[in-house]
């Protein structure tokens, strides 16, 4: 016999979804059932909208010759843009130098300066990201919980950035410049996936 409290778990639930599909139909007439799943977005604020717009500022970049003032004419100013990460000097060491010799490895000479330079050389990364999620497919599958689709799309741009004296004296940017995911959970048991199985079958 199921112990009380999961059963009034299981009540609970039922009476929710009662009052709910008595209020479907309403909402549905004005909005429409696909309307009705939810969707997420996710943006880590940056000085730009894209990652063509990243890109194409760090292109602009000429390592020994851009100083930070120029960065900030661009519309990079390092120290007040939010997600911008400061890295110390262990931090450049872990990136750029391997723990042992690679055959054919050779440091770039902007980190090797850097390195070099010890506290003379700032280190920033930049990580910038745009991702929107949408749930779709059969709406009554999902607000059941049954089957859920979500699809992930947007995209993220990083980079890093070595200073000397308030000159750029290396980049490296990635990331990704189209995100498009789609991810499809199942639950066999429907609205009552989350009850608590070990209570029940105490």
């Amino acid at each position: 016999m199921f112990p009380g409290r999961a059963i009034q778990v299981i009540l609970n639930r039922m009476t929710l979804f009662r009052r709910l599909l008595m209020a479907l139909p309403v909402v549905g007439l004005l909005s429409g059932c696909a309307a009705l799943l939810p969707a997420t977005d996710t943006e880590v604020i940056g000085p730009w909208g894209s990652y063509a717009d990243a890109q194409k500022l760090f292109q602009k970049i000429q390592p020994y010759k851009t100083t930070r003032a120029d960065l900030r004419a661009m519309g990079l100013n390092l120290e007040t843009h939010p997600n911008i990460t400061v890295l110390n000097y262990a931090d450049v060491i872990r990136r750029f130098v391997p723990p042992v010799t690679v055959p054919g490895y050779t440091v770039d000479k902007g980190v090797a300066d850097c390195i070099a330079s010890n506290h003379h050389c700032k280190a920033y990364e930049i990580d910038h990201k745009s991702l929107k999620r949408d749930r779709y497919g059969n709406f009554w599958a999902d607000f059941f919980n049954f089957r859920r689709l979500t699809k992930t799309t947007g995209w993220t741009f990083n980079a890093v950035l070595l200073l000397k004296d308030d000159v750029v004296i290396y980049t490296l940017t990635g990331g990704q410049p189209l995100v498009e995911e789609n991810e499809s959970k199942k639950n066999p048991l429907g609205p009552l996936q989350g009850v608590d199985t070990v209570d029940l079958i105490k």
